[in-house]
């Protein structure tokens, strides 16, 4: 199974994304550290594989965003919190809080992150960690404009019609 390529446009109004079997060993089959599966107007769904004995680096986004776990065994530490997480569970990282998401199991750990509003430009797709922090230091990993506006300016803009 693939996924349908992301866009870097905005989405059209009333346009259904539909993701399949993202609860299954499925994503795992992508083998990509990193791929941007939608970005929309207040949201961007993301697949993620860590390798085993991998993490993410310690970061923090300014931005609020949740974890969805789906294979694998990893551990979030959050703070002086630690959570031991797997496939079925969920982590919800407030903005602006650091973290570090490490594989401490023998398969990949897979999830998928929705970020609101977008953190990552809409067509990424990073092969390896070393691919994510090469992107960022050359400044290619910026979400689109269009992903950072509010609904006042969208609704003006006429992006957004809710008659």
């Amino acid at each position: 199974m693939g996924f349908p390529k992301p866009s870097a446009e905005p989405p059209k109004q009333g346009e259904m994304q539909y993701f399949p079997r993202m609860t299954t060993t499925i994503p795992l089959k992508s083998g990509e550290f990193r791929r941007v599966l939608h970005t929309g107007l207040y949201s961007q769904l993301v697949l993620m594989a860590v390798p085993v004995r991998g993490d993410i680096g310690e970061e923090a986004h300014p931005v609020d965003h949740s974890m969805t776990f789906t294979s694998g065994t990893g551990l979030v530490q959050m703070g002086e919190k630690e959570q031991e997480v797997r496939a079925g569970d969920m982590v919800v990282v407030p903005a602006g809080t650091k973290y570090q998401l490490l594989n401490i199991g023998s398969t990949p750990l897979t999830l998928y992150t929705i970020y609101a509003p977008a953190e990552h430009e809409p067509t990424t797709v990073h092969q390896s960690k070393e691919d994510f922090l090469k992107a960022v230091e050359e400044g290619r990993n910026e979400p689109p404009a269009w992903s950072q506006r509010g609904k006042e300016e969208n609704e003006k803009e006429g992006i957004v019609k809710t008659d």
